[in-house]
């Protein structure tokens, strides 16, 4: 994992330098392999005589001259870095180099279209591969301007960061030379390059030209009014939130193939994971999720790009505000007036497994180098930071947290900043000393547990009432909450709030008397409206109208709380897990949002892999197959219900019935009303088929020969992955070895289809060679694929103490960086948590 700049070394240079400017030229025109790149970088240093060194991984410098001295490369070049020497109080640099195209999707990444073989570029920088493409002070706080020329292809679309007065010129030769004139100041990590015949709608909003790019073989189903709407619905919004018009000049968002992440908010030219672009149908769950990517990634134009971190410490201040911003712009400006439930129920249940990992740390971390925060991008950074910042609202009150939002804006635009900045803003907007509350929320780690407890009389009215905070021995910190609590009744039309108090909940004993003299209800709900991150527990009567009744809860958010708050339990231990399942098996038909619907029907299934008797499982699938089969055919036709249950179908199907009706719906033999078995369906009940044993090779290649795009050819090789025999695992072990030989698109989908949770017999001959690889993996190769094979290699489906014991002896044997440490300790209570779980629920059966 090449170029592991630490904090020491970046604050070094930022405290030395002052960079200015970056010329960049890039040749697009000289091959395959690699592209020439030349970079004239301006910078000042404050002490003059003094060395440093400047980022660049390429095959070879040709030259390297610095304040008209030429440096030989093969002395100051180390393949990642170039020493500078004797530094003059302003300072010129210039170095010509190859630098090379990646397949990661790190750096300037290449692909080439299966369906009309033409050539895609773009870049993903974040967190510092900007370097992979031209020489550069790749760290946050050392801002400049950044100029760009590239020559490109003639049937060429170049994109970057700055405004649409781009120059465009014909060479001698067949290409095209782009000059895109300086931008604002830009961290590296935010600059960009997309390239190649891209497909382009246009539109313009508020005087901001836009712009939509996808490949041609995509443009047919780029829905791009949709996406258009939500945009100018997105800045519309903003503007009026932050009081500060968008500062980027154009905007275009672009769908790009291969991509590690959801998406990366470079300035003014965001790339989106291009599987946003629906081929086939999906429910609106996906329509939500690609809207508030969107969204978040146009928050960042103001907190990311406008103002900055200084280092990675606050990388949360990027990541959580934009997730918080982007969830409260989709709840009062758009259609999906219920983000706040999704947030609910996908952002917080990641958060809440996220804080209860050995790994877990403060939202406000401590990032020693470029490897810790590789790994941080997690739902500590993301979703339990976007909850406590929603907790801040609750406790600030909304209008005061956005008006100090506002004045951090224009204080510090075009800077870097620390988390105290902020706080200060929002200390002179809210009039509250938030010392406290930053010490308790953002700079302890682990989360607390809240219980109801209480005693009744004997008409049943409370006579006392007390909320109960806990916190981990090992995290003990208890903290200051801002919640609600409901009290909810079954009545004819379904389970309804009756009464909400909301309070400030502190120490290990909350009174509550404003709830004295009520009758006891038939749910209490702690934390209801979801106003602060926290566990909660239900008593053993809310438990019993939860199991019972779920379903009838007419609200969406609470009724997420509530499955939220049994999958908790259930990951815990304390509620079984065929228990779990029973209860989403009988409670499903009643939750009408798609969103948690698939949420809840995916942790059935993991709950049956990985946390029930295995003895029990067969029953578990067959009775959450059975449920879902009906539900299939009773689902409105053509709805999102129905496509939502097929899809849930499929992967809990694993009897002979069950597998027969798949194969049914894949071949046309059965057909169920309104559903369309369209291309990705169809790889979904193939794929299910493939892992038990049911289709092979010959189905796989006819599917792929339907279907020869670049989303079939990673399909199959997660179907060829999946095969459940000795022989397919092996020679996919090789292929996993041989990592460099694969995108990493085919990479990560190559070893899901390895791990099935169902071959963990197969998989046991390659614990081993597991441990083996990591070394020479995190050693040599890129970050994203040696991560990506540490976490999803991890042998989690062999639930045993072995498993244990083998981290355990790798770890103490290997002494491994702190990153891959964390990586596999997480791996490791991911086990173990699932030993307990199974433990308990075998107790069940006895």
């Amino acid at each position: 994992m090449a170029g592991n700049l630490t904090r020491d070394e970046a604050r070094e240079r930022a405290r030395i330098l002052d960079v200015a400017s970056y010329n960049v030229t890039l040749d697009l025109t000289t091959g395959d392999q690699t592209f020439a790149s030349t970079t004239v970088v301006r910078f000042d240093c404050a002490e003059p005589g003094a060395a440093t060194f400047i980022d660049l991984v390429a095959p070879s410098v040709h030259r390297a001259t610095l304040n008209g001295v030429d440096l030989d490369p093969a002395e100051v070049f180390d393949g990642g870095r170039i020493t500078l020497p004797g530094l003059a109080a302003q300072n010129e640099l210039t170095v010509v180099a190859d630098a090379a195209y990646m397949r990661t999707g790190e750096g300037l990444h290449r692909f080439v279209d299966p369906v009309d073989a033409k050539t895609y570029l773009y870049t993903q920088f974040e967190t510092s591969d900007a370097h992979r493409m031209y020489t550069c002070f790749d760290q946050p706080d050392l801002k400049a301007e950044f100029e760009l020329t590239v020559l490109a292809p003639a049937d060429y679309e170049v994109v970057s960061n700055n405004a649409p007065d781009v120059e465009r010129a014909a060479t001698d030769g067949e290409g095209v030379r782009w000059h895109f004139p300086p931008t604002k100041v830009l961290s590296t990590y935010i600059t960009a390059l997309i390239a190649g015949p891209y497909h382009v709608v246009r539109d313009e909003h508020d005087g901001i030209p836009l712009g939509l790019y996808c490949r041609a073989s995509l443009a047919e189903h780029l829905d791009a009014d949709a996406l258009f709407e939500l945009t100018k619905q997105g800045f519309d919004f903003y503007h009026g939130l932050f009081d500060l018009d968008y500062p980027f000049g154009k905007y275009d968002q672009l769908f790009v193939p291969e991509f590690n992440a959801g998406a990366m908010e470079n300035a003014g030219a965001v790339t989106f994971l291009e599987d946003y672009v629906f081929r086939s149908r999906v429910t609106d769950a996906h329509y939500e999720r690609r809207a508030e990517t969107i969204l978040h990634e146009m928050a960042h134009m103001w907190f990311g790009d406008l103002v900055t971190m200084r280092w990675w410490d606050d990388l949360w201040l990027n990541e959580s505000f934009a997730t918080y911003a982007s969830v409260y712009c989709q709840a009062n400006a758009t259609k999906w007036t219920d983000a706040w439930t999704t947030f609910a129920n996908v952002e917080k249940a990641w958060a809440l497994r996220q804080d209860q990992l050995p790994s877990t740390h403060p939202i406000a971390a401590d990032i020693p180098d470029m490897q810790a925060v590789e790994v941080n991008f997690d739902g500590i950074t993301y979703a339990k930071g976007a909850s406590v910042l929603k907790q801040l609202v609750a406790y600030v009150g909304t209008d005061a947290f956005f008006a100090g939002v506002r004045e951090y804006f224009k204080k510090h635009a075009y800077g870097n900043t620390e988390l105290r900045d902020l706080l200060v803003e929002l200390e002179a907007a809210s009039g509250r000393d938030l010392a406290p509350w930053s010490r308790e929320w953002l700079e302890t780690a682990g989360m607390n547990t809240m219980r109801a407890d209480f005693e009744v009389d004997a008409e049943g009215a409370f006579t006392s009432f007390r909320i109960r905070q806990e916190a981990a021995a090992d995290h003990p910190t208890l903290r200051s909450h801002r919640l609600a609590i409901g009290l909810y009744d079954r009545t004819d039309s379904g389970i309804q709030r009756r009464e909400r108090v909301e309070l400030d909940v502190t120490g290990e004993s909350t009174d509550v008397p404003q709830l004295v003299g009520t009758a006891r209800p038939d749910l209490v709900l702690i934390n209801d409206d979801d106003l602060t991150f926290t566990k909660i527990r239900l008593d053993e009567r809310s438990l019993r109208t939860v199991v019972d009744g779920v379903g009838e809860i007419s609200a969406s958010l609470p009724r997420a709380l509530c499955f939220s708050a049994a999958w908790d339990m259930t990951r815990d231990a304390e509620m079984t897990a065929r228990d779990y399942v029973r209860l989403v098996a009988s409670g499903i038909g009643g939750v009408s949002d798609v969103s948690v619907a698939q949420t809840l029907l995916r942790q059935a299934v993991s709950a049956l892999y990985n946390y029930a008797d295995p003895e029990w499982r067969p029953t578990g699938f067959a009775l959450l197959a059975d449920r879902l089969r009906d539900l299939l055919t009773a689902a409105e036709p053509g709805g999102d219900l129905q496509l939502a249950y097929a899809q849930a179908f499929a992967g809990a199907a694993v009897s002979g019935e069950h597998l027969s009706l798949v194969q049914g719906l894949l071949d046309g033999a059965l057909t169920v009303d309104g559903l369309e078995i369209d291309t990705d369906l169809r790889w979904t009940l193939l794929r299910r088929l493939v892992a038990q044993g049911q289709a092979g090779e010959k189905e796989i290649t006819a599917e792929l020969a339907a279907d020869p795009t670049a989303t079939g050819e990673r399909a199959a090789a997660g179907c060829r992955a999946a095969v459940p025999t000795a022989e397919a695992k092996a020679w996919t072990w090789d292929r996993i070895q041989s990592a460099k030989e694969m995108a990493n698109a085919e990479f990560r989908a190559t070893l899901v289809g390895f791990v099935e949770p169902a071959h963990s017999e197969l998989l046991r001959p390659y614990v081993d060679p597991y441990f083996a690889l990591l070394g020479e993996a995190w050693q040599n190769w890129t970050g994203e694929f040696a991560q990506t094979l540490a976490e999803v290699a991890y042998p989690s489906t062999l639930i045993e103490e072995e498993t244990l014991r083998r981290t355990d002896a790798y770890i103490e044997a290997e002494n491994p960086p702190p990153a891959l440490r964390r990586l596999l300790v997480e791996g490791r209570a991911g086990v173990e948590r699932a030993l307990k779980a199974r433990t308990k629920d075998a107790e069940a059966a006895d």
